[in-house]
């Protein structure tokens, strides 16, 4: 038999696109039983056509099979990106596939949106790594559509566009991505601008403490303190600025080169091309082209959900298919792999402890900070000559990349 939790979010979700298929178009009028709907206007199209599609929400195992497969498309997705970067031992993919109830829970028990979102990011990143930027971004921003946290890994894609196009090239892309979010947006804002804006990316949204997984060794008080939060963002933003100065991006240089026209800079800073991207990482990192390209993403949603104001259970699926990559894109000895397979194993302990105990929470941000150390000392620049080997030369821009 289904738990009986099993229909608490997937109703809601039904119960706020019903509005919708009704002809509300007022997006403050749009709720469930958990609450109004808070997310942007790709979720409603999405679940709108599942909502028909499972005739009219009420056929949840027909849901639960097509959870099923994009649990499935998602996989090969992720697995394609790691085969592209080379990093990763082949045994890795077990505990992937088959080691986390957790995020089969939240995939085909739950029907959470947060796997929806995620697997259009990771079509989005393989479109990036085929040099295809502007379909990429147009991915990038429906995934956003579906859920806000995809805006974690934006500081890393901005410094992406701005190191392979500059400041002038990349506001084409910028705009593919807020172009997006308008037309998909413009039937609630033609008729309820403020009351969209408000719901759909409510960033100052407070998250109830009996959920957290994160925090749960704080008194309440000082959890939902807006001090706390502010100095949790401060973190965030310091923690981006020390990674894109000193490990996205090479010290020797000034990182407002960036902003110039990538044909205008110095020889010492090629365009981020598929083919001289591997000279560039060298300075910095000892990653392939389409490893570097991943590193700069995923430890950019990395650092987000370590200054997170709160971390929810199916929160677990925004970067559990990037832990393997984070943990094996440094150099790693053979003694190296088995503690790094026992802190993918205590994080899934942390996440599948429920309610979450000081202890569980505790044990998470440990995990968490053990991460973030070797992501640091493992990438830090190497003495390496800055003059690039003639085979190796910047090419000419691609047409699929413009």
């Amino acid at each position: 038999r289904r738990p009986a939790d099993t229909e608490i979010d997937w109703k809601a979700y039904m119960q706020e696109v019903e509005g919708f298929a009704n002809g509300t178009l007022d997006y403050t009028q749009l709720k469930g039983d958990t609450g109004p709907l808070v997310y942007p206007a790709g979720f409603v199209y999405i679940f709108l056509g599942l909502y028909y599609a499972t005739g009219r929400g009420s056929d949840i195992r027909l849901a639960q099979y097509f959870f099923a497969g994009l649990y499935l498309l998602n996989l090969l997705l992720v697995f394609r990106i790691y085969c592209r970067t080379n990093k990763v031992p082949p045994y890795v993919f077990f505990f992937m596939c088959c080691a986390s109830y957790r995020i089969h829970s939240i995939f085909v028990l739950r029907l959470f949106n947060d796997p929806v979102a995620m697997a259009i990011l990771f079509l989005a990143i393989n479109l990036f790594l085929e040099e295809r930027w502007s379909w990429g971004c147009l991915l990038f921003s429906l995934a956003v559509s579906v859920k806000m946290n995809i805006l974690l890994f934006a500081p890393g894609l901005l410094f992406l566009l701005l190191q392979r196009f500059g400041l002038l090239g990349c506001i084409p892309k910028l705009c593919i991505c807020a172009l997006l979010q308008v037309v998909l947006g413009l039937p609630f804002l033609l008729v309820n601008p403020v009351g969209y804006l408000t719901r759909s990316f409510d960033l100052g949204r407070q998250f109830q403490f009996k959920w957290t997984v994160n925090w749960r060794f704080l008194p309440e008080e000082v959890f939902q303190n807006r001090v706390f939060h502010a100095a949790l963002l401060l973190a965030h933003l310091a923690g981006l600025g020390l990674f894109a100065l000193h490990r996205w991006h090479s010290s020797k240089e000034n990182i407002l080169t960036l902003l110039k026209d990538p044909g205008k800079r110095k020889p010492t800073s090629p365009r981020l091309t598929v083919n001289n991207i591997l000279w560039q990482a060298s300075c910095v990192c000892p990653l392939n082209a389409s490893a570097w390209i991943v590193f700069i993403l995923f430890s950019s949603n990395f650092l987000g959900i370590c200054c997170s104001r709160s971390l929810h259970y199916q929160f677990y699926v925004w970067y559990f298919h990037t832990l393997p990559y984070l943990l094996w894109c440094t150099p790693t000895t053979k003694l190296a792999h088995m503690p790094k397979v026992l802190l993918l194993g205590v994080i899934e302990l942390c996440w599948n402890t429920y309610p979450s105990t000081v202890c569980s929470s505790l044990s998470l941000h440990i995990c968490h900070g053990l991460i973030l150390l070797q992501l640091w000392y493992g990438t830090a620049p190497t003495p390496v000559s800055h003059t690039p080997p003639p085979s190796r030369k910047p090419t000419t821009m691609s047409k699929k990349a413009q």
